[in-house]
């Protein structure tokens, strides 16, 4: 599947490299999952991190430009594993990112609307790209977190919740923000006491408390001397 603009030379050879990993049983299995918002072409994680890989080995050239430029082509056609080598090029490239690609990323996660990329993008991307700024890009880039959060589009704010989980693992993290961040979140929609609540009513919070009670839990269980 394609956009009507034409492909650059990565693009196609990612979109190729897929299309021939593709597998039939595989797709019907990843639609069962993740239902019938995107396409699907049935390849396997592995290959597309594989063909990420190759795709970078054979254009040495490209510099930060040429990544953001071909992970928009890719994320352009709603097509699951296009999106997912466009998160994994992106965790890849972690290194040369800025806090002005956080207006590429935030549209990304905005049309996601799926765990399988918004979490990658928040916890894999967002997260480390802050931890690398220097302090003026982390000050902008943590605005841009705090707007996040207050944002109606809960995925958008699920990303702001989860992005400092890696930092929080490592038993870093600005715990003053994370704090902050879930406060205002469960303001307007408290932590579930059961499970069953937790997985239903996404629309209405529900992605959104899921992602502060994994931050939430993953600060237990790695710097417990916290309280929230």
């Amino acid at each position: 599947m394609r956009n009507n603009e034409p492909m650059s030379d990565a693009g196609e050879f990612i979109d190729l490299a897929l299309q021939r990993e593709s597998s039939w049983r595989r797709a019907e299995e990843t639609r069962a999952r993740l239902g019938a918002g995107v396409a699907i072409y049935g390849a396997s994680v592995g290959a597309v991190r594989g063909t990420v890989r190759d795709a970078l080995r054979r254009h040495p050239e490209l510099n930060h430009d040429g990544i953001t430029a071909l992970c928009t082509e890719l994320w352009d056609v709603p097509v699951f594993e296009r999106r997912q080598a466009a998160v994994v090029l992106l965790q890849a490239s972690v290194a040369v990112l800025t806090n002005t690609d956080l207006t590429r990323i935030e549209g990304f996660i905005r049309s996601a609307a799926l765990r399988e990329l918004v979490d990658p993008l928040a916890v894999d991307v967002v997260g480390p790209m802050i931890s690398g700024l220097d302090v003026v890009g982390r000050v902008r880039a943590d605005s841009v977190l705090d707007r996040w959060v207050r944002d109606p589009e809960n995925w958008l704010r699920r990303a702001a919740l989860l992005s400092p989980l890696r930092a929080l693992r490592a038993g870093s993290g600005d715990w003053a923000r994370i704090v902050r961040h879930a406060r205002a979140v469960l303001a307007e929609t408290p932590l579930p006491e059961s499970e069953s609540e937790s997985e239903s009513q996404e629309g209405d919070g529900g992605i959104v408390r899921e992602a502060a009670a994994l931050v939430l839990a993953a600060a237990a269980k790695h710097r417990p001397e916290l309280q929230f």
